[in-house]
């Protein structure tokens, strides 16, 4: 017996039915119902508000007081002076997650000392007064001269923080050792206390002391600026600059390559001329890398490696070193 095929009236489809019904409860269930119909509307609006915005402002990245990297826009971009308290707080802290090292290379310095003068630029030095600077060794009688720039070791067992009796200097999460001119009372027990001479007493008014008392200015102890007269001063790794995601003034300015610095938690430096990076690791094994003074078992973050195949003669130094305004390429 044939059987007539039964049509459904279109809207009367239990499949369709079943469909409606299952997107209205999946719409239901999360806060959705009724807002479908806006939804692609305020899609719109909010696309043409972006596009409006982007026309508008340059987006650019910010990096944030706990080391974030965010994009902003310009125009909504607001300076801001951070207070002494703000400053100390986080000049002690450090940077999280970090442990930094330096690399000197000696086959390729040739005493060009723009190391020492953007350091002196940067904490406002005199020509005289020394963070950094670059000292002439000769390992024996038989062996050929070479220079060694010399910063402080930033040693994970330093003495100079031990012997401190106000807390003034002291070593940071990040690797850092730091001075704070706010407590240091000038009694030069960490100086003496210091293997390697690395730190400086200011005898005199600060050097930019004019500066100072016509634009006042809260104390950076990332930057131990502004200077105090009787107190202690010393490399601070550029602790502002890492800050800001930037090499320190020191390796930035050297134009042969003397320096690599970075991040041994990463295994990696970076050289300040060529930019490149590298393994940490593989730098120090294949270099015989080395550490200054290390049976005082100080533990310095800066490696040395030695000067052999050098890039110059220990007598091919620029120019301005020997006393003219001529400087080599």
């Amino acid at each position: 017996m044939n059987e007539k095929s039964q049509s459904t009236p279109e809207g009367n489809d239990p499949q369709k039915e079943a469909r409606n019904k299952s997107r209205r409860d999946f719409l239901r269930r999360f806060g959705l119902a009724g807002a479908a119909a806006a939804a692609g509307g305020a899609a719109l609006y909010s696309g043409y508000q972006y596009e409006k915005a982007k026309g508008k402002s340059e987006m650019v990245r910010v990096l944030t007081d706990d080391n974030r990297l965010v994009m902003v826009p310009r125009d909504q971009i607001q300076e801001s002076k951070p207070d002494q308290a703000f400053l100390q707080k986080r000049g002690r802290k450090g940077l999280k997650g970090h442990r930094w090292v330096m690399v000197i290379d000696l086959s390729k310095c040739r005493n060009a000392r723009q190391c020492v003068k953007a350091c002196q630029k940067a904490h406002h030095l005199r020509p005289h007064e020394y963070h950094i600077t670059t000292l002439e060794m000769q390992d024996g009688p038989n062996t050929a001269p070479y220079f060694m720039p010399k910063p402080c070791q930033h040693c994970d067992n330093p003495p100079c923080v031990s012997v401190c009796p106000v807390d003034a200097t002291f070593k940071r999460q990040d690797g850092i050792v730091l001075i704070d001119n706010e407590r240091c009372i000038g009694c030069r027990f960490c100086m003496s206390a210091c293997p390697y001479s690395a730190r400086m007493f200011q005898w005199q008014e600060p050097f930019m002391a004019e500066d100072y008392e016509e634009n006042p200015q809260p104390y950076d102890v990332e930057l131990n600026i502004p200077q105090a007269k009787g107190t202690i001063s010393k490399c601070l790794f550029s602790a502002d600059r890492l800050r800001e995601a930037e090499l320190p003034y020191c390796v930035s300015a050297c134009p042969n390559g003397v320096f690599y610095f970075g991040d041994e938690n990463e295994d990696a430096v970076t050289n300040g001329t060529t930019k490149e990076t590298v393994r940490l690791s593989a730098l120090l094994k294949q270099n015989a890398g080395y550490r200054l003074m290390e049976e005082l078992g100080t533990k310095p973050r800066v490696y040395y490696l030695p000067p052999k195949n050098r890039l110059f003669d220990f007598d091919d130094q620029p120019s301005s070193y020997k006393g003219d305004n001529e400087e080599k390429a």
